[in-house]
């Protein structure tokens, strides 16, 4: 009898670790989710490098994507292996040309929410230079230099005065360094569908911009039913601003979770 009291506690004790050893699982959260992000031309993933900190600095896992720039496709299948080696849902991050390439790649399952940077958001169908029809040639889009070899890289000049204008000198000049040249034809590659018809998405717009109109960018974010802030910024306000991006990049992956 002593034994079988024995064994019947052992059986209550041990049903009683189990059942709360599955309540915790249950009580358990989601794993956070990842921030991919997407750069764009004329730059590369060191564009991001003053918003990064800030992120990990939240336990946010952060991968920013070296982009060939070398066509549209190109670049989404850079994203989109990216995309495929996290490990949960991912919060997917496009600076300007970058927007183009989050709105096509940004329909692989895993990704959650897009968040657009001073950003192209074209629709199903539509290429990056067919977004801007109707709005006013940006000055430094109007300042591009095509090189013989079919790639358009920025002027010195043109980095530190139309697209870093608010940031310091030596700052620009590391930016005119960096940056990635673009094939031009690349701007006219259609997206085959709009990521941003099925997923939450942020836009951040850059008041001062003198890239991609301002006005441009309004319209784009209410197109895309965007949350949308707006920055007194230059076409880059993750170099300007990065607190200000970082907290709204925290804010779709508080949501996505």
């Amino acid at each position: 009898m002593s034994a079988l009291k024995t064994t019947l506690r052992s059986l209550a004790v041990a049903a009683a670790v189990a059942t709360l050893a599955a309540g915790a699982a249950h009580a358990a959260p989601a794993a956070q989710p990842s921030v991919v992000i997407v750069h764009g031309a004329f730059a590369d993933g060191s564009d991001w490098a003053r918003v990064i900190p800030l992120l990990q600095a939240k336990g946010v896992k952060v991968t920013a994507i070296q982009n060939p720039l070398t066509s549209l496709k190109d670049d989404v299948d850079a994203a989109r292996r990216v995309i495929d080696s996290q490990t949960g849902k991912v919060v997917l991050v496009g600076h300007s040309w970058g927007g183009t390439v989050i709105t096509e790649a940004g329909q692989h399952d895993k990704v959650a929410s897009l968040v657009y940077v001073a950003a192209f958001a074209p629709d199903a169908g539509q290429s990056t230079m067919e977004v801007g029809k109707g709005y006013p040639v940006a000055p430094g889009a109007a300042k591009l230099a095509p090189g013989k070899d079919g790639f358009i890289s920025l002027p010195d000049d043109v980095m530190r005065e139309d697209f870093a204008q608010d940031v310091p000198a030596a700052q620009a000049a590391v930016m005119a360094a960096t940056q990635g040249p673009i094939r031009a034809s690349a701007f006219g590659e259609k997206v085959g569908g709009a990521a941003w018809k099925t997923r939450p998405s942020w836009y951040i717009a850059a008041a001062r911009d003198r890239m991609i109109d301002p006005g441009l960018q309004r319209a784009l974010a209410k197109k895309i039913g965007a949350r949308t802030v707006e920055l007194d910024a230059s076409h880059v306000p993750q170099q300007s601003r990065p607190a200000d991006v970082a907290k709204v990049i925290l804010e779709a992956v508080a949501a996505a979770r």
